[in-house]
């Protein structure tokens, strides 16, 4: 019995050094990346003064500075006849006063997510060498339709001339309850606002620089290629958050996450008696690879853009035949090799 309990304890040990080596050390590659709180400067402007506090602002943050005003704010060039703008900034100031109050209380201390990011960075470096990952990670707060906006091409967490920018008003847990009033159910059902969390800060920013390095090219795809697009990326977020869950990575909770993999022949299947994988239209970006609160023919348990899923596991298969290749290369890949020579059937 005690050498039975020996050979385990080895068996263990070795099987977790065996599972750690597939992940590169990246601890010896240098990353600079500093945190500027440009939340901070910007609610503590002397309101009863704003042409010489903006300006004070501006020339502290020149790049930032027209992307919070203009892109986000969606202002006008601030100057000093601007009365319309000056008003509108007092007016935000006043009104997220108590939302600046909640963000500075829970991001108070930023190194937890400082130091994921940086890891990420670290990844990214390794994984592709020549890409120059952002030297900064500037914090706003924005208004509250940002993520809306965002859906629409506009802001949201995104990379900015000056580095990463994350808007904190979208990141203060599922629970805030902003999220949960009249104006935020309308603008955020809870299947979206339940990945309004810290956590997805580091999320959002690696998925950024992976769109970065690669931009998404979906024009004119087929239902399966665009699912194995989004695969690709979240394959490389598995590379460059190692460590990160998987719930994270999808956007799953971790019951949807089990679920789908207990019943991933079931939904392979379903887009395969439907006639799916082939066809080129609208209406199955929106209704699996795109936000919803459930995928209704696969029952109310289910997520939504359940083509996520499927597309992930498809590249999974596809790179466990073809290892050799780097992150870069399979994101170069053609999505219709990759679904051919996958031979993907799960049971």
């Amino acid at each position: 019995m005690k050498n039975c309990t020996l050979f385990l304890l080895l068996f263990f040990i070795l099987s977790s050094c065996g599972h750690r080596s597939n992940t590169p050390d990246v601890s010896g590659i240098n990353i600079e990346l500093s945190v500027v709180r440009f939340e901070k400067d910007f609610f503590a402007i002397d309101t009863n003064n704003l042409p010489a506090s903006l300006q004070k602002l501006q020339n502290t943050h020149p790049s930032f500075f027209p992307d919070i005003t203009t892109n986000i704010l969606g202002l006008p060039p601030i100057a000093d006849t601007s009365l319309n703008a000056m008003a509108a900034i007092k007016r935000f100031i006043s009104d997220y006063g108590p939302l600046r109050d909640t963000a500075n209380k829970l991001f108070g201390d930023f190194s937890s997510i400082e130091k994921q990011i940086k890891q990420g960075l670290q990844f990214v470096k390794y994984y592709f060498p020549a890409y120059q990952v952002p030297k900064k990670l500037i914090t706003f707060i924005g208004p509250m339709d940002a993520y809306y906006q965002a859906s629409l091409g506009g802001y949201g967490d995104v990379i900015t001339r000056d580095g990463m920018a994350t808007g904190l008003q979208l990141h203060l847990g599922n629970q805030f309850s902003m999220y949960h009033s009249e104006m935020g159910q309308s603008l955020y059902p809870d299947y979206i606002s339940q990945k309004f969390t810290p956590a997805y800060i580091s999320v959002n920013c690696m998925k950024n620089i992976i769109d970065d390095i690669y931009p998404q090219k979906v024009s004119g795809k087929p239902f399966v290629e665009l699912m194995i697009e989004k695969g690709k990326r979240l394959y490389v977020l598995d590379k460059i958050m190692p460590n990160t869950p998987d719930s994270l990575k999808i956007g799953y909770t971790s019951n949807q996450l089990k679920g789908c993999f207990a019943n991933e022949g079931r939904i392979w299947n379903f887009f395969v008696t439907n006639s799916m994988l082939l066809k080129n239209e609208p209406e199955l970006l929106k209704n699996y690879l795109n936000e919803a609160p459930s995928t209704q023919e696969l029952g109310e348990a289910s997520p939504g853009y359940i083509g996520l899923f499927t597309g992930w596991q498809i590249v999974k298969k596809f790179m466990s035949k073809n290892s050799e290749l780097t992150p870069l290369q399979l994101l170069q890949t053609d999505s219709r090799k990759i679904f051919e020579e996958s031979k993907y059937k799960p049971k």
